[in-house]
């Protein structure tokens, strides 16, 4: 199985629909650690996206990841936008003129993309941020990958090690962003960007199982 170029603009289509329907959640989460925008900035940024894919709809994967994260960069305010611009710009130059997906090029855009959350945000495991999320996600798929797992099994195993992550930043004490200023009072709250991160690692399981 590989995934296709139609399949990933279902995905993003998907992905979009999800941030929509639980946008007022998502500005839950960062009202109570916050700017209390996370929600409402992912949303239109996500709509944006929508709009903007019907024009791209024939182009290869990674130019449609770049697209979505150039206008992801453009429309989103606070954290969010430079943060998923540049992990879908970074994905976009990992899978650069493919029009299909295998679990290795998936691995190497999430790989690309991380990195590109890391180098922007200069956070790390533990920090009460997205990519406490992310960093077990992309782990697992490397370690489905090596034990022979397919596409679908790496995809659930991965979608499920997100939603561990993004329930272990509760406890965690924030080290980064606005969240950092309230000190120990960010414990016991989840992390709103770790939240959307989980979002979007489901839908690419639900949408491309349903794919294959």
């Amino acid at each position: 199985m590989t995934i296709s170029r139609d399949a990933v603009l279902d995905w993003l289509k998907a992905f979009a629909s999800t941030i929509h329907e639980n946008s007022g959640y998502l500005t839950q989460l960062d009202s109570d650690i916050g700017d209390g925008d996370h929600g409402a900035n992912m949303n239109r940024g996500m709509q944006a996206v929508l709009a903007v894919l019907p024009s791209v709809a024939d182009k290869d994967i990674g130019s449609i990841f770049k697209t979505v994260g150039m206008k992801l960069v453009s429309t989103v305010g606070g954290a969010s936008g430079p943060l998923y611009g540049t992990m879908f710009m970074q994905m976009g130059s990992a899978a650069t003129g493919k029009m299909e997906l295998t679990l290795d090029d998936w691995i190497a855009a999430m790989q690309a993309g991380y990195d590109g959350v890391v180098m922007r945000g200069k956070a790390q495991g533990g920090d009460k941020t997205m990519v406490d999320a992310l960093e077990p996600a992309l782990n697992m798929l490397k370690a489905k990958r090596d034990a022979g797992a397919s596409i679908a099994e790496a995809l659930d195993a991965a979608a499920d090690a997100t939603k561990q992550g993004m329930e272990a930043t509760i406890p965690l004490v924030a080290r980064k962003g606005r969240a950092s200023y309230l000190g120990e009072r960010s414990a016991g709250h989840q992390d709103p960007g770790a939240t959307s991160s989980w979002y979007l690692m489901r839908t690419a399981a639900q949408t491309w199982k349903q794919a294959s």
